[in-house]
């Protein structure tokens, strides 16, 4: 008996090592193209370029959180809201934006792609799994409603989990092996499912893309994280510059390491497929989106430095789960640094964040440290802005906020106005599996959902200056870094830097073209002109929709080469509103007197700048020290979203949250190399 046994091994051992040579499918490309309408070599061209607004991080039914915590919406619809029109989440909910995006990405979860659906579908092959069980009918009709809400968290931060880590068998793991899907070790994997996901993700994007009006990008999210117990996560989004992207997205179960992230990413660019990714949530990775090692241990240098540069020369400086461009602790002189801060870990909310390696300003730094001690500079990066919503749309609007999931599309929900006592009650008498996902807090105005929700921000865009609103123009741009980022409005933003700028007409009708032919624009590198100190033109102009501009800053970086061989920061405030100056040693703007009224969130009329425009010399340049430079442009104040949500219900501003906020736009970094 035994050996016809050992002849059917060795002939199934066999066939699965013949498919290993041609089933490897996460290393080979298709080209997915439609017809473009009109063409791309046929829209109109500006050499002087034009800034576009969209968003590059939006979740929909197809991601296995937004699934169980009730979104249905389809990459489909999600584009159709990012092109202005008015789309209902599960629970009901209008979800519009004040006008609409120049451009657009979906960018699911390439984890588990498209499954959650069939553990929830009792009749599917997988939904008859024990494991799958307590997903069955998570979204049926009576169950769409924010009361889920408790129900819905369990089994996303629980039963997703236990489901993920159950193990197949020999079968299944050989045919993984065989097929290099390591996901398909899973029985509760449906990869019919995943690539039907995959493939409405890229012809909804091949749908939707129109040169010269609206820009879409094939694009997914790499959700990674370290082990436990840190579980720290580090995740990014990819985008593919064209139709031709993978056969399946290359995810977390694939590697849970950049490195193989980048290589892989290199590897389907020499077959077509150029991409980029962009990081984020950084604040919340516990540093690991800029540590200072590679994944094994070892110390990074020039050849990680070439990898990472080569795929990810941009980072998401904010987003809905917080800001990260720098923190308190880490700046602890500039005034601003304390903004949408939201620290504890992503992956692991019980635990909290470390600062270091998490944001931006300081990887910006550290990356012109790493540079002079010869091992390249792996944080030459420019910024964007998006959402990372979970509901297929974009909530940037602070007096219109709805939420990033559709159980956090009720102001009860995320934690910004008292918990009714018939929602009270109604948690108190739930089963006892989901009273540890109640989490409230007793307060002076009665009790509240826990404070995390209400942490979240109502952010933010990524602005891109290109010639044309076309696939290449702006992935160009994305490549080149001419970038930036806002919490949400829609404020313009130029940066430039160069010798002799000050020569240049502020009020020239050429003024842009002027600039680019005598300086680099942001994202750009600024070569040293002997001893002379850099000069920087800044233009900024308001959102039209928003609040008018209070001031611009230029915030600048250095690595002390002294005998400190210390990183250093500075903020200088370089234009300030309603015809005031900067002070000379402070470098601050004096106060323009904006308000804000708390109780119907007006704020003041009188006061504000429409624009700004100046060229900034550095005062305290040192010649030979390689510095960067970027702008961060600030708002008048205006009430947060959560304020809003206290003055519709009529109750006080919760404690502890910010009852106001200045909106934002931070630019990509100048970086300027001294001479020899």
């Amino acid at each position: 008996m035994g050996k016809p046994r050992f002849s059917i091994w060795g002939a199934v051992v066999a066939a699965l090592g013949l498919l290993a040579a041609c089933s490897d499918d996460v290393r080979q490309v298709e080209d997915y193209a439609a017809p473009p309408s009109p063409p791309s070599e046929d829209v109109a061209s500006n050499p002087e370029r034009n800034v576009y607004f969209g968003d590059l991080h939006t979740h929909t039914t197809h991601s296995f959180d937004a699934y169980v915590l009730g979104t249905l919406v389809t990459p489909d619809e999600a584009y159709r809201h990012a092109k202005g029109e008015a789309v209902r989440n599960a629970f009901g909910l209008e979800m519009r934006l004040p006008a609409p995006l120049d451009f657009f990405a979906v960018t699911d979860h390439g984890m588990y792609l498209g499954v959650l659906a069939q553990w929830a579908d009792a009749t599917s092959e997988v939904g008859q799994l024990p494991g799958a069980l307590p997903f069955h009918g998570v979204n049926r009709p009576e169950q769409r409603n924010p009361r889920s809400a408790q129900e819905r968290s369990a089994l996303f931060r629980q039963e997703t989990r236990k489901v993920r880590a159950i193990e197949g068998g020999v079968m299944e793991r050989l045919a993984a092996w065989a097929n290099n899907h390591p996901a398909q070790e899973s029985p509760y994997f449906d990869d019919a499912a995943h690539r039907a996901a995959w493939r409405d993700i890229i012809d909804a994007a091949e749908r939707h893309n129109a040169a010269g009006e609206f820009t879409t990008f094939i694009a997914y999210e790499w959700t990674s994280s370290t082990v436990p117990p840190e579980s720290a996560a580090y995740h990014r989004n990819v985008f593919f510059a064209g139709s031709v992207a993978p056969l399946r997205p290359f995810s977390m179960i694939d590697s849970r390491h950049p490195e193989d992230l980048w290589a892989w990413m290199d590897a389907l660019r020499a077959k077509g497929a150029d991409s980029i990714a962009i990081p984020h949530n950084s604040n919340q990775s516990n540093g690991q989106v800029f540590k200072l090692r590679y994944s094994d241990g070892r110390p990074i240098d020039s050849a990680f430095a070439a990898l990472r540069m080569r795929n990810e020369m941009l980072v998401e400086v904010t987003q809905a789960k917080g800001t990260s461009e720098t923190h308190p602790r880490l700046s602890p002189e500039d005034e601003w640094a304390n903004f949408e801060i939201l620290n504890t870990r992503k992956g692991k909310i019980s635990a909290s964040s470390k600062p270091q390696g998490s944001y931006v300003r300081e990887a910006l730094i550290n990356g012109l440290a790493l540079q002079q001690e010869g091992r390249g500079n792996p944080f030459k990066v420019g910024v964007v802005g998006s959402t990372d919503n979970h509901n297929g749309a974009s909530s940037v609007d602070e007096s219109n906020h709805f939420g990033s999931t559709p159980v956090t599309g009720t102001a009860e929900n995320r934690g910004s106005v008292p918990i009714s006592a018939e929602r009270l009650a109604f948690m108190a008498a739930l089963p006892d599996r989901f009273q540890s996902q109640t989490n409230t807090s007793s307060e002076a105005q009665g009790e509240y959902f826990g404070m995390r929700g209400a942490q979240f921000s109502s952010s933010g865009l990524a602005a891109i200056w290109a010639e044309s609103n076309t696939r290449e123009a702006l992935f160009a741009a994305m490549k080149r870094k001419e970038t930036y980022g806002t919490s949400g409005p829609r404020i313009k933003l130029r940066f430039f830097g160069g010798f002799g700028l000050d020569a240049l007409d502020l009020e020239s009708p050429t003024l842009a073209a002027d600039a680019y032919a005598a300086g680099v624009s942001m994202g750009g590198d600024l070569a040293a002109s002997g001893d002379a100190p850099p000069q920087f033109l800044v233009w900024a102009q308001r959102d039209p929709l928003s609040a008018p501009l209070q001031r611009v800053q230029i915030v600048k970086g250095w690595h002390d080469t002294g005998y400190r061989r210390e990183n250093r920061e500075r903020v200088y405030d370089v234009a300030c509103s309603d015809g005031l100056n900067v002070d000379a040693d402070t470098h601050r703007c004096p106060d323009n007197g904006a308000t804000v009224d708390l109780s119907s969130c007006a704020i003041s009329t009188d006061v504000g700048a429409q624009a700004l425009r100046t060229v900034w010399t550095d005062p305290d340049f040192e010649p030979g020290v390689p510095a960067v430079y970027y702008v961060r442009v600030l708002e008048n104040p205006t009430c947060r979203w959560t304020t809003w949500d206290a003055v519709r219900a009529g109750v006080a501003p919760r404690a502890g949250l910010p009852t106001t906020i200045q909106e934002r736009a931070w630019s990509s970094p100048i970086w300027y190399a001294a001479g020899a």
